[in-house]
């Protein structure tokens, strides 16, 4: 299968992630906004379910096969938080930074051993807006969180997120690198692989 897809997201760092990732894939990937669709109204209890009422808005506005992902941080020491409220975590319209900044907030003192967390990628295809069995694929990425922000590649949670295989965060990773082992590369190659089938 190859074709255009929305992608339900106004997001341009995670557009352009999704392009690098599916470009030798066959798929066109056209954003949310150049075709007139609104940012959906995240109001679901889950990945999954965010993913869901992003992609069927899409899906509906357009008439075209959308994708859509929920993603965020889970930290362990914080109960699973900032989870489905990673964009939003400092309040709404906070930016990166702010919340960045209230996550090590909300971390200190916490000791290195109990800084264990996970980027979770949920991603959703629909055919249709209508479509009763979407594909959905999960994307999990182990890591710790760092005292203080380390590189300038990636965006969100990336400069306090430690990759231990990689001996430094994932924003002084290289694209093709984080593009091979992040979250959203994960759950994308699933994605990737189903619609090849």
């Amino acid at each position: 299968m190859t074709g255009r897809i929305v992608l339900a997201s106004n997001n341009a760092d995670k557009l352009r992630e999704f392009n690098q990732l599916l470009a030798e894939s066959g798929f066109e990937v056209t954003p949310q906004r150049a075709l007139g669709v609104e940012e959906a109204e995240e109001t679901g209890q889950t990945f999954v379910e965010n993913a869901l009422l992003k992609a069927r808005q899409a899906a509906a506005h357009t008439g075209l096969p959308a994708i859509a992902d929920d993603s965020g941080l889970e930290v362990d020491a914080l109960a699973g938080a900032p989870g489905i409220y990673s964009a939003r975590y400092a309040g709404p319209g906070a930016d990166d930074q702010a919340n960045l900044d209230k996550l090590l907030a909300d971390l200190e003192g916490v000791a290195e051993e109990q800084r264990t967390a996970r980027f979770q990628c949920l991603i959703v295809f629909l055919r249709h807006a209508a479509d009763p069995t979407p594909l959905i694929c999960q994307g999990t990425w182990e890591g710790r969180i760092l005292h203080a922000a380390q590189g300038d590649n990636g965006f969100g949670y990336d400069p306090v997120f430690y990759v231990p295989q990689q001996g430094c965060s994932s924003a002084q990773l290289p694209p093709a690198v984080k593009n091979r082992l992040s979250h959203r590369a994960q759950a994308l190659q699933q994605l990737v692989r189903a619609l090849r089938r």
